[in-house]
């Protein structure tokens, strides 16, 4: 989600000083490559690139495909070949032996649904969406950027018998939190649609505002995350301390969750180092649904909290427990503030995505998933 808010606001400062741009998206992959589909970069006439369709080896002929899109007012579908060696004479050379499918997407700002309109709508709100862009492997009809769908609320102009079939198919995205891409007939050409489902970005609600909680608050910020920080002492809970935060608050344990928004996407860490606090805070927590709290402290720290919440009668489950993390951060032998913020994002990310943490080197199969649903289907 970061990506996209980067490419909306280098969009609107080109704009501004009266530049055009052109939207290149990865739409579809076969075998490997450095960025998946849903991968997006900004091309601005003056060749400023904003984001990444690669890592640095597509961009530089990209950016003239962009270029060319933006003279003809046309969008273009371009497939890098890294499986063909005489790819390396165009100076691609990706080194991942995959195919790259890349659609380009002049913005015209007189359309209403543009591309960066859409994306506009996609992060105006904390929810679950599904956006769908068309293209063809097979002829020079490229609808681009088409479609967003979140919570039964369409924004699109396509034509009302595709809008209405692909809008069923957006809202099984929507329920089963997948991407796909599917065939779809229009004007008696084949149409290839990128269903592609994007959740809201990650919310973190750090509880404590000391020195050590800065570094983690730059890592969050990098990743473009929702940053709220939280502590009781008005001399520590400020913006002066934490610019990059999204929300810094002063409050109470009791006050802390009628003041922070909590949905699927919510993690909290409890960092205050005041065992009262974090113990008050984890008492009013037992009601709330999240998929991540983490704890600062030794394990007998946890330990003795649950013993004081069962001695006031809390019952606390097996799926309660299994969403607490403490010591909080993965096994990498942190010390620092720094390497600690480093090893708790990685175990926030790692379990959000339903990932091990361990070494890439130990897996078998390849990095990125691969599910059926990613494969060109007629289904």
């Amino acid at each position: 989600m970061k990506e996209i808010r980067d490419i909306i606001k280098a969009y609107h400062d080109a704009g501004s000083q009266g530049k055009k741009s052109a939207l290149a998206t990865v739409v579809h992959v076969e075998g490997s490559s450095y960025r998946r589909p849903g991968a997006r970069m900004l091309v601005t006439e003056d060749g400023q690139l904003t984001g990444a369709i690669s890592g640095g080896c597509l961009e530089g002929d990209a950016l003239r495909k962009a270029l060319l899109a933006i003279t003809q007012g046309q969008n273009k579908l371009v497939t890098y070949d890294t499986t063909d060696e005489d790819d390396a004479k165009f100076g691609v050379q990706l080194g991942c032996n995959g195919i790259v499918h890349i659609l380009f997407e002049p913005i015209h700002e007189d359309k209403k649904a543009n591309a960066i309109y859409l994306l506009e709508q996609l992060t105006s709100q904390r929810q679950n969406a599904v956006l769908v862009t068309f293209f063809s492997l097979h002829h020079t009809l490229q609808l681009g950027t088409s479609l967003l769908y979140r919570d039964g609320v369409v924004e699109s102009l396509l034509p009302g018998i595709l809008r209405d079939q692909i809008t069923g198919d957006a809202r099984q995205a929507l329920q089963s939190q997948s991407s796909s891409i599917k065939v779809y007939q229009y004007e008696e050409k084949q149409l290839n649609g990128f269903i592609e489902f994007i959740p809201p970005p990650v919310s973190i609600v750090i509880v404590g505002a000391g020195n050590d909680v800065q570094p983690l608050v730059e890592i969050a910020f990098i990743l473009g995350w929702h940053i709220t920080v939280v502590d009781g002492r008005a001399t520590h809970a400020t913006i002066q301390r934490f610019p990059k935060a999204t929300k810094v608050l002063v409050a109470k344990p009791g006050q802390l969750l009628q003041q922070v928004g909590v949905d699927a996407h919510t993690v909290f860490l409890l960092m205050t180092h005041n065992y009262n606090y974090d113990l008050a805070l984890l008492r009013e927590m037992q009601t709330i649904d999240c998929s991540y709290i983490g704890i600062l402290g030794p394990k007998k720290k946890m330990d003795r909290m649950f013993e004081e919440l069962s001695g006031e009668g809390a019952i606390i489950n097996e799926e309660q427990l299994s969403k607490i993390y403490s010591p909080v951060g993965l096994d990498i032998g942190a010390e620092t503030a720094e390497e600690i913020a480093v090893s708790i994002v990685a175990e926030i990310k790692a379990v959000l995505a339903g990932r091990s943490g361990t070494s890439l080197k130990c897996k078998e199969t390849s990095i990125h998933s691969r599910p059926a649903e990613l494969s060109i289907s007629n289904e």
